[in-house]
């Protein structure tokens, strides 16, 4: 539910009484992962989806009967049920739809509405919640902060909440949404119990070195699909606020000197289009061996063959330098700044979810890649 923090938080705020229904697990050709929800107000205002439009209309009722009863359910669709066509999933999936209520006493209210605020100021939380277990447990909610803090309870023994707790804080630090088991504990939970994690996290960085054209419709790209998008160039007159209004920050330095002072993580993704040896040698040198998601370089094959080369002399291994795609992007035939864009972010999208960046029209791979129960990253 925390994709629709900022909506939610409002409904909060001014009283109202909703149900939301958040998938859990997904399976097969789901549309949709972990995370996604579908929330229905008393005067059936709805907002956001669970399935991209397969099983709304069934998901929209089950909201109104949970507000109607108080009570939070777990409800599975699938191809394979007999109302598959009935209600809309016909694409061979199956979805898991935990259906809270959140009415004006609702216990999970104290905790959704700070764990709802943090999501929407855009500090890091974790909103974990129990999906399967034991019926006085469904719907408990726990909100576990950055620094490990927490507040809310499942409805159990404390040593059951510090357990989850620390689960839900391992997610949170990895920044992935998804769902955990928590092993069956006489004392705790007997039976065991299933928790859905919803992580919060600054949206991942996208650093764009030289500031050309493609760059400028990179940025554009990638604030589209969520990246917080830094364009670098040691050249000031080129480097300007006018020239990348999609960006978030322009920064006039030197690229590997910038690199070095700023912070990269696990979900960074690194484009340097300056295809300027004296700027990308010293640049992919510190790139290669810093923590990033995706390093990419603009250029002919032949232009990495001689980067390649000198990267080698300046020390540079061969398991460094096999993480560098270049020449950037997948072949899309791609001739304008435009089109060159497209074909970069395909690429990060592809090394992102696995996916293979073949046509999907008479092959027989997954459509839909990583929507297992493990987790997805936080920011799609």
């Amino acid at each position: 539910m925390l994709d629709l923090a900022g909506e939610l938080h409002r409904w909060i705020t001014e009283g109202r009484e909703f149900a939301v229904a958040t998938v859990v697990t997904v399976g097969g050709s789901a549309p949709r992962g972990p995370g996604a929800a579908l929330a229905v107000d008393s005067a059936g205002t709805a907002i956001g989806s669970v399935s991209g439009g397969c099983v709304e209309g069934e998901v929209y009722e089950l909201c109104r009967a949970a507000l109607r009863t108080g009570e939070t359910v777990l409800e599975r669709f699938g191809y394979s049920d007999e109302d598959a066509f009935a209600v809309g999933l016909t694409c061979g999936g199956t979805l898991d739809v935990l259906i809270t209520p959140v009415g004006a006493a609702a216990p999970a209210r104290a905790v959704l509405g700070p764990a709802l605020s943090a999501a929407a100021e855009g500090r890091p939380a974790a909103l974990a919640r129990v999906a399967r277990g034991p019926a006085g447990l469904l719907g408990g909610a726990l909100l576990v902060r950055s620094d490990g803090s927490w507040e809310g309870g499942l409805g159990g023994h404390p040593g059951l909440d510090r357990l989850a707790a620390a689960e839900a804080g391992a997610l949170l630090e990895a920044g992935r949404t998804g769902t955990t088991d928590l092993s069956a504990d006489g004392s705790h939970c007997p039976g065991g119990l299933t928790l859905l994690v919803e992580s919060n996290v600054p949206p991942p960085r996208m650093i764009v070195f030289g500031a050309v054209d493609f760059a400028s419709a990179l940025a554009r790209a990638g604030a589209f699909l969520g990246y917080h998008v830094t364009v670098c160039d040691a050249r000031p007159v080129f480097a300007t606020r006018d020239r990348f209004p999609d960006a978030d920050e322009v920064v006039v330095d030197w690229p590997h000197r910038y690199l070095r002072r700023t912070g990269t993580d696990a979900r960074t993704v690194l484009c340097v289009l300056t295809h300027d040896p004296k700027f990308d040698v010293p640049l992919l040198k510190e790139a290669l061996r810093r923590p990033a998601a995706f390093v990419g370089a603009m250029g002919s094959r032949r232009t990495h063959e001689d980067r390649a080369r000198r990267l080698r002399s300046e020390g540079v291994t061969e398991g460094e330098l096999s993480r560098l795609r270049s020449p950037i992007g997948l072949d899309l035939g791609a001739r304008t700044p435009e089109e060159t864009a497209l074909s970069i972010v395909a690429e990060i999208v592809a090394a992102r979810r696995g996916g293979s960046g073949v046509p999907l029209t008479g092959g027989k791979t997954p459509i839909h890649h990583g929507n297992g129960a493990g987790g997805r990253p936080a920011v799609a």
